[in-house]
């Protein structure tokens, strides 16, 4: 099958298009053709190769975890699935494969696509909703009128987190570039800052950090906690607590747990899907470049099928 590979650790320049081999299909498994695969940060983490000790890949890989598709063919044991059917999904990350015509994944890892959700839509959501999800509400423990504060808001990640902490009832305040400041408003956000200003510096009384950036940024969102306060890191492993304020990394391990709920959301209009751009399989590595430079707005999409 036509695939984008990586032979060799490295940036995005690394990617080639070329042929790879899906592997047998097991009894409890679907074979799904891919539409649209999403792009995501740790992508780019492991075509580097540095996530090589907790999720290593094997070369030839195919990148990509994130896709919508159709099935196209289930194991003996499959009973919830049948080929035509429109699915989405999120492979193990040392498994990848979404940037490729077709993927062997666990049938109960799957989610049915509604009539009312687009591939596009479907592809990007299993990472970036899971991921919010989990960052505010598993990690963050964020309860109704408590003050979240969102980085790089206009992200993949942050455009979703903004829509689930607003409809949780807490006050949304986020960091983003003036071009994005509407988009965020639009999405719930009650205050946009830019964190490089003083606005940032007076920031206080915050019961929680979304924190998608790192290093300078978040060692400055320290100061902007209430005692007790979280903050939940997308980017730092090696993130402690301090001074009676805690750190946490969030681990986002499987998608499968939110993708109803993400369905859900969408099929009652509480869900805007922001698409930065969307390339065709043979622009995989640009696809990729454009995520490296830390300015999309919203998801960056690969259009796998013909």
């Amino acid at each position: 099958m036509k695939a984008a590979l990586l032979n060799a650790f490295g940036g995005a320049e690394f990617i080639t298009i070329g042929e790879a081999t899906l592997r047998d299909l097991q009894p409890n498994e679907a074979v799904v053709s891919v539409e649209v695969s999403g792009a995501n940060p740790l992508d780019l983490k492991i075509i580097a190769g540095y996530m090589q000790q907790v999720f290593p890949v094997e070369f030839p890989y195919v990148p990509g975890t994130d896709f919508s598709g159709v099935v196209d063919a289930v194991g003996a044991e499959v009973e919830n699935l049948r080929p035509g059917d429109r699915v989405f999904g999120r492979t193990a990350p040392n498994s990848g494969g979404a940037f490729g015509r077709n993927v062997v994944i666990t049938a109960a890892d799957l989610c049915v696509i509604p009539a009312e959700m687009s591939f596009e839509q479907a592809a990007a959501l299993p990472t970036t909703f899971g991921t919010a999800r989990q960052a505010l509400f598993e990690v963050g423990h964020l309860q109704r009128g408590q003050r979240v504060l969102i980085h790089a808001a206009a992200g993949g990640v942050g455009s979703l987190a903004i829509q689930q902490a607003h409809h949780a009832g807490a006050h949304v305040i986020a960091t983003a570039s003036a071009r994005n400041i509407e988009l965020v408003k639009s999405l719930g956000a009650d205050e946009v800052i830019d964190y490089r200003t003083e606005d940032f510096n007076r920031l206080r009384d915050i019961d929680l950090v979304l924190d998608t950036i790192g290093g300078e940024t978040l060692e400055k969102s320290w100061s902007v906690l209430r005692p007790g306060g979280r903050i939940a890191s997308l980017v730092e492993f090696g993130i402690k607590s301090r001074s009676g304020q805690t750190g946490e990394f969030v681990f986002f391990a499987s998608a499968t747990p939110f993708l109803p709920e993400a369905t859900r959301q969408l099929q009652a209009g509480h869900l805007q899907i922001i698409t930065d751009s969307i390339f065709p399989l043979e622009e995989t590595r640009s696809a990729l470049e454009k995520l490296a430079t830390g300015h999309a707005r919203g998801k960056v999409l690969v259009r796998v099928s013909n």
